[in-house]
């Protein structure tokens, strides 16, 4: 192979290394999903679980869901009963918060925040 064809592919290869780069460096927006937080219980392992009823305009097939709580501290002053703002990922096979707060209630049909 010629120089140039060299030059070329190295070229190549570092416009797609820079794009890779480029994309995860991204972050997607974060997104606040709106529930109620019914109970919260722990395992004998050790790992702490809340369930949420979601409220019903969500786009996910089950009002009420197990999420994993990966720190005892979000829990932190919200009782059961409340209205909470939570974001979750999917860490280890579970359904994990990653954030959650106390917020106002949503009410059907009214826009929240």
């Amino acid at each position: 192979m010629t120089r140039a064809v060299y030059r070329t592919i190295a070229s190549v290869l570092s416009a797609i290394a820079i794009g890779g780069a480029a994309a995860q460096a991204k972050e997607p927006a974060t997104v606040f999903t709106r529930a109620r937080l019914t109970s919260s219980y722990e395992e004998p392992g050790g790992k702490l679980y809340v369930r949420l009823k979601l409220l019903p305009r969500s786009k996910i097939p089950f009002t009420t869901q197990t999420f994993r709580l990966p720190d005892r501290s979000l829990l932190a002053d919200i009782p059961e009963g409340s209205w909470v703002r939570f974001t979750s990922k999917h860490i280890d096979g579970e359904n994990t918060v990653i954030t959650m707060q106390a917020a106002a209630e949503c009410r059907r049909f009214q826009p929240c925040d």
